[in-house]
């Protein structure tokens, strides 16, 4: 049974590194294309990045981002600027009708702005998710946060900071040599005929016009074919899985802690599958990881698969380096790399990955010190556990083993398992059922069993087949 559950565990990992979401074909030079419509909100974080990244893998020429939406969370455009910041090739943004609030933070993030004839880009004043003005101390204290945010953000693609500060703050005076562009009392919002207006030779913040997407790549002067990237529907789901990666790293750790705690029970090691797998196909759908993790995660599982098999009592290198392999792998697989970033990753990146796994650690180190405790007290353990695997008569667990040694269990004495030896469980010597371990390999229940040695409490049996 065990080992067909290890074969589910490949294969569902295995379909985590399928590429169920990037289907387009991106060759070197194109212009990729990010639809980004509706509302600012987590799921279009997960779809921008792995948009972001595909480009950047497949060295895209530009990226252009087809916008239409009225914003959403703030929190969410900042982690999209974020993602923005790491972008090694040209980004674009064509405001399709609208860029409010959330939106404007993201178009200024790109180095370039182009805007439909009709349209509009600003307006960008923190509210609460009631559509409620601020309070009058958090609001002053939101205002200043954002604004030296939007300042930097709008500096580092080439933009007016004066113009996206006054996006967000009506306090703002937006001047521009001896004219007054936007007087204070109100937050900035400009049309496309005012946001490409020059002054002093310079647009105001959009370089121009454009009828559409094409229209766009033309008078920017983007050669390469245009490939779009389109969301999908597992964009929310990975954002939640994402989210629930301690919680799965939890589950995933327990659920193998039980397998092998509680003989004949095959729906904890399911439950580990599906943790497991859902931790990487999540990750992976969300841009963060990639089949290499996977395959990392199998090589250490292989690795300590070995180390129980094999050399339980000899050695203790494999199943270390397989611990050891899976943990690192578990961690890069939260990482947010990018494409040209150091192999390493830097304090910052492995920040949030360390503290998820702190907390599965931590958590499972706190529900197993626990399910040792009362776990034998429970119904469900009596039923599947060795204990309820003896038949009845007296046995030897307990007893000195000098004195068991002594009357039956020489070296040579032959029995039964009487339980799954894993390598430890228990095997009947005559009418004694005693606790026995075997040099690493699994034995079968009524597999006839020969002793090889005793050593104080522990006898160590081999299959009698293999004699």
């Amino acid at each position: 049974m065990r080992k067909h559950l290890w074969i589910a565990v490949v294969s569902c990992l295995a379909t985590a590194t399928a590429p169920a979401q990037a289907s387009e074909a991106i060759d070197k030079g194109d212009v990729v294309v990010v639809p980004l419509h509706g509302e600012v909100a987590p799921s279009l974080l997960a779809f921008l990045r792995r948009a972001v990244k595909t480009a950047e893998s497949n060295e895209a020429s530009a990226i252009i981002f087809d916008m239409n939406t009225y914003g959403g969370r703030l929190d969410t455009a900042t982690d999209i600027v974020n993602v923005l910041n790491q972008t090694k090739i040209p980004t674009y943004t064509f405001i399709n009708t609208n860029a409010g609030s959330a939106g404007s933070l993201i178009a200024l993030a790109t180095q370039h702005i182009f805007m439909a004839p009709v349209s509009a880009i600003g307006a960008a004043a923190p509210i609460l998710s009631t559509g409620e003005d601020l309070p009058a101390t958090a609001k002053e204290k939101t205002i200043s946060y954002w604004s030296a945010l939007i300042r930097g953000s709008a500096t580092k693609s080439g933009h007016n900071p004066d113009v996206a500060e006054a996006f967000m703050n009506k306090d703002k005076e937006v001047k521009i040599g001896d004219r007054i562009v936007h007087p204070k009392g109100a937050v900035l919002t400009l049309n496309a005929q005012e946001a490409t207006e020059r002054i002093n030779g310079k647009p105001l913040l959009a370089e121009g016009v454009a009828d559409s997407v094409d229209d766009l790549i033309k008078k920017a002067g983007l050669k390469g074919n245009e490939v779009t990237i389109e969301p999908t529907g597992f964009e929310q789901f990975a954002f939640w899985i994402t989210a629930l990666a301690p919680l799965l790293l939890l589950g995933g750790i327990l659920g193998a802690y039980l397998e092998f705690k509680i003989p004949g029970v095959t729906w904890p090691g399911v439950i580990s599958v599906i943790c497991f797998a859902l931790f990487f196909l999540g990750h992976y759908l969300a841009g963060l990881a990639g089949w290499e993790v996977v395959a990392l995660f199998i090589l250490g599982m292989v690795l300590v698969l070995i180390e129980i098999l094999f050399f339980a009592h000899s050695t203790i290198i494999f199943g270390v380096v397989g611990v050891f392999l899976m943990l690192a792998s578990l961690l890069w697989t939260m990482v947010d790399r990018y494409p040209g970033q150091n192999f390493f990753p830097t304090g910052k990146m492995l920040a949030i990955p360390l503290l998820n796994m702190f907390i599965a650690i931590i958590g499972s180190f706190i529900v197993i010190a626990l399910l040792a405790r009362y776990l034998p007290r429970t119904s469900i353990y009596r039923r599947f556990a060795l204990m309820d695997s003896n038949p009845p008569g007296p046995s030897l667990a307990g007893v000195p083993r000098q004195f068991a040694t002594a009357l039956t269990l020489t070296p040579g004495t032959q029995g039964t398992a009487v339980t799954v030896l894993r390598p430890s469980g228990k095997a009947r010597f005559a009418d004694h059922v005693v606790d026995v371990v075997t040099e690493g390999e699994f034995i079968a229940p009524q597999t006839p069993v020969m002793v090889l040695q005793t050593d104080g409490m522990r006898v160590v049996v081999k299959s009698a087949h293999q004699i």
